[in-house]
């Protein structure tokens, strides 16, 4: 909207670089151009706002498919105004000279004229494309014939205006279609997740099933290594029972013959003692028997007195020195 200001019963008008304006005065044009600004007389002056930038246009409607289905068309439309003169002549773009608003509701006409124009299109399009085709490829489809369409309308360049893009954000069914067609995309996706869970099961228990075989394995293994170390056992253990036995039986037979040995020597030497001490007793005996009486007494009580023991005091009594002494004064008697 242009700024206007009032000084002195006058008005000034001071627009923006993306406005164009027009001033007529007494029916004669008198300033022409965009971003301009100047001095008038609201009585005499007849004021148009012709906005010159892109424009952005968001259009909703609803449509029915092939398959008698409604779908909702969420579109946006970029459009400008290239000739502002022809869009003054065909559209009323007049302001009020005091408040510089416009008198008119020039952008809604021509949103409308957009509107119709491109929901035209796009029913032509839709009614010829089943639902599913239309939410797949439909979104393309429509944008090529709306922009084809309105690129193709006469009334557009005729009211100067020209379409610098359109697109089509979506295509959506009915909320009870719509979930009625993810149904089968979410049952798909759950028996994909089912198999995938199942199959990692599989994989898990398979997994399992080996890891038991190979405990298995190695338990049987183990066992059998047990047995033959068992076996090894017994083996060595009869024959270190061998080899003890045998080596008992070879220290046995050598004690034995060293004791028969010892007693075969100990036996000599006995009959060699025995022998010996007979001669040695023949022989006393025989020098005995060839010496007097009287020698053998001295020899008896010389031996006698070497036998006694060590008599450090010796006692008499009257009656031994007695009869000591009775023995001593008879030894003629006794001779």
């Amino acid at each position: 909207m242009a700024d206007i200001t009032r000084r002195f019963g006058r008005r000034h008008l001071r627009s923006a670089p993306t406005a164009h304006i027009r001033h007529h005065k007494r029916g004669r044009l008198t300033h022409d151009g965009p971003g301009i600004s100047f001095w008038y007389r609201s009585l005499s002056a007849a004021l148009s706002e012709i906005p010159v930038d892109d424009r952005e246009l968001a259009m909703a409607f609803h449509a029915r498919t092939a398959d008698f289905q409604d779908v909702t068309v969420q579109a946006t439309v970029t459009y400008r105004i290239s000739d502002p003169a022809e869009a003054a002549a065909r559209i009323d773009f007049s302001v009020d000279p005091d408040t510089g608003v416009w008198r008119g509701a020039p952008l809604e006409q021509i949103a409308t004229l957009l509107t119709e124009t491109a929901q035209q299109h796009t029913l032509d399009v839709l009614a010829r494309t089943p639902l599913a085709a239309a939410l797949v490829d439909g979104v393309a489809s429509v944008r090529t014939s709306v922009a084809t369409g309105l690129a193709a309308e006469p009334r557009l360049p005729a009211t100067g205006i020209d379409v610098v893009a359109v697109r089509v954000v979506a295509i959506r069914p009915e909320a009870e279609v719509e979930r009625a067609l993810r149904t089968p995309a979410r049952e798909q996706i759950q028996q994909e997740a089912d198999r995938a869970t199942y199959e990692r099961r599989a994989v898990a228990v398979e997994r399992e099933r080996t890891i038991a075989e190979n405990e298995l394995a190695s338990k049987i293994e183990l066992a059998r290594r047990e047995e033959q170390l068992v076996d090894q056992r017994g083996t060595n253990a009869r024959r270190e029972a061998e080899e003890k036995s045998a080596a008992d039986g070879v220290r046995t037979e050598a004690e034995a013959a060293r004791t028969v040995r010892l007693s075969r020597a100990e036996a000599e030497a006995a009959r060699d003692v025995g022998a010996a001490r007979a001669e040695a007793q023949a022989a006393w005996l025989r020098v005995h028997a060839e010496v007097d009486p009287g020698t053998l007494h001295a020899l008896a009580v010389t031996r006698l007195a070497d036998n006694l023991p060590r008599i450090d005091s010796l006692t008499l009594s009257p009656d031994v020195l007695t009869g000591l002494l009775a023995k001593l004064g008879r030894p003629e008697a006794g001779a």
